[in-house]
């Protein structure tokens, strides 16, 4: 890769990484699980697992799917779990045997999952207790032939309603079941090369359905390669805690929290429910973390907790904030009391994710994404993909092992995708400064992000459109203390029609998943376009 501005930042930092160190993912946590063996892993509601119980339970789990279930190499299987011990076991499992891991929210609405599992083509499917309702109303419609349900007392803490897993396929299964069951058969072991897809992991999407990014083998090495290039004071082996809040179906967290630290034998604390602020603190002053990774949203919270001045923060060395802006005023709480300021990053679902991050050398808060991480290169477009100058804004374009390869099944989405010369478009605009510190000043897709979770304005239109007597809406996003951005609607109504908020807002969670439904709706005569009738958002974000 040729050399770039940012490179003078690094200091230490090697430009580039050996993306092809482990020939896969597989051989990555393998290597773990036998380095680290004796030393705890994951711990959750009072139970640890070890490195050597993680393999242990994934080879019965990867027996179980290949030799009962039938799931082979490249075959696509639904992981609709919260930060609970089946999650990483099932993740290993799927490993293991070169299938797909097809992340879902467990929140997600009837219309949502049944999109993501037919467009994936979902045979096989983990799903916890909780979303079994959801599940049980759209499997009928989809491919998914067998269900392995994850409940109390199956590496899981959640409870299915009464009465909704009825409608399951015959196939279904407990989890706990398959694994024992698993233990005596033999598990067949997988070649697998850095090419092969490992995870589809589904963004937003312009036409306002999802589409799920190809990520391969060798994107998720490298991208945890990379991760530790830049931050190796807090990469100690064997020695690092690690508490996980974001949810591990989310690109940021299942890369860094998860992998990037399984990686090193670290211990990781899964925290399923952070909206439990008391029982969250509880599991940090037991933890006493090395290392701790949220959102603005989730720093805002604790930042504000009166008990988190309880908390050992002694053995503190990294604060990472990524999948929204970290505001300053909430670092610098965050630093009166933990000693950390918060390093930002930033990445897409397409780049595995991480794209930049603020190096460990730095000694204060920034304001910016930090360095493009080393074997990554970053070019900012203008309109007509001149590379613009350093202080310009434009578009960021990435090139890099972390990239995907493309959208699954999607050729005219991925010709879009990507310039002429490989780079993804990440529809993102920033600006370099003379350190190579990316700042990111716009989206130019007009995305808003809700607590981390990425809010397309199109799918919540079209959901609110479908409201009898709304003629047309537009959503934008909106600062909102406690989620970074919230979803504001604004609606026209029909002729003489008579639509309320609470119509708008009842329909909109029938369809969409909590984050995604407007906070704020404003009735409005007109809507602004251009001489084009294109809705001008900006436009509206000045009405106010």
């Amino acid at each position: 890769m040729t050399k770039r501005h940012w490179t003078g930042s690094y200091g230490s930092i090697p430009a580039e990484i050996d993306a092809d160190r482990f020939p896969s993912v597989s051989a990555l946590l393998d290597d773990a699980m036998h380095r680290y063996a004796d030393r705890p892993a994951f711990h959750s509601y009072g139970r640890t697992l070890t490195y050597a119980d993680v393999d242990r339970l994934s080879t019965a789990l990867a027996a179980y799917l290949q030799q009962v279930v039938g799931v082979r190499k490249g075959d696509r299987v639904a992981v609709m779990l919260p930060n609970v011990l089946a999650f990483p076991v099932a993740f290993v499992a799927v490993a293991k045997i070169g299938a797909i891991q097809v992340n879902v929210n467990p929140l997600y609405t009837a219309r949502e999952l049944e999109h993501q599992l037919n467009d994936a083509g979902v045979e096989v499917a983990v799903v916890c207790g909780g979303s079994m309702g959801t599940f049980a109303e759209v499997v009928g419609g989809t491919r998914v032939r067998t269900v392995l349900s994850v409940g109390r007392g199956d590496l899981g803490v959640v409870d299915a309603p009464a009465g909704t897993c009825d409608a399951l396929p015959p196939g279904s299964i407990p989890l706990a079941d398959a694994i024992a069951a698993g233990e005596a058969l033999a598990f067949e072991p997988v070649a697998l090369g850095g090419a092969d897809l490992l995870l589809l992991q589904y963004t937003g999407g312009t036409t306002g359905l999802s589409k799920g990014a190809a990520l391969s083998h060798r994107n998720l090495v490298a991208n945890i390669e990379q991760f530790g290039a830049i931050v190796p004071a807090a990469r100690e082996p064997g020695e690092e805690v690690v508490v996980t809040a974001i949810p591990m179906y989310h690109i940021f967290a299942l890369t860094v929290n998860f992998l990037s630290y399984f990686a090193i034998g670290a211990q990781n604390w899964l925290i399923a429910n952070p909206r439990d602020m008391d029982g969250f603190i509880d599991v940090l002053k037991a933890a006493r973390p090395t290392v701790f990774v949220g959102v603005n949203t989730l720093y805002a919270g604790l930042a504000g907790h009166p008990r988190l001045t309880e908390i050992d923060w002694s053995r503190l060395k990294l604060s990472a904030g990524g999948g929204a802006a970290v505001i300053d005023v909430i670092s610098s709480r965050w630093k009166a009391v933990t000693g950390n300021f918060i390093r930002e990053g930033y990445g897409l679902s397409e780049t595995s994710p991480v794209v930049s991050f603020n190096p460990q050398a730095i000694d204060s808060f920034t304001g910016t994404t930090g360095l493009p991480l080393p074997s990554t290169d970053v070019k900012l477009l203008d309109d007509q993909d001149n590379e613009v100058a350093i202080g310009s804004a434009g578009e960021i374009c990435v090139k890099g092992p972390q990239v995907m390869g493309g959208y699954w099944q999607k050729p005219d989405a991925n010709e879009a995708a990507f310039t002429a010369d490989g780079y993804f478009r990440t529809g993102d605009v920033g600006v370099f400064d003379e350190a190579g510190f990316l700042r990111i000043v716009d989206r130019k897709k007009d995305m808003i992000i809700v607590s981390g979770f990425n809010v397309y304005p199109n799918e919540v239109e079209a959901v609110a459109t479908g409201v009898p007597g709304v003629a047309e809406c537009a959503c934008i996003g909106v600062p909102d203390a406690r989620t970074g951005e919230a979803v504001k609607l604004f609606v026209v109504l029909a002729q003489d029609a008579t639509v309320t908020e609470e119509q708008l807002v009842a329909h909109c969670r029938e369809s969409l998943a909590g984050y995604k439904v407007p906070k704020l709706i404003r009735f409005v005569d007109r809507l602004p376009k251009s001489t084009v009738g294109k809705i001008l958002r900006r436009e509206l974000s000045r009405t106010d």
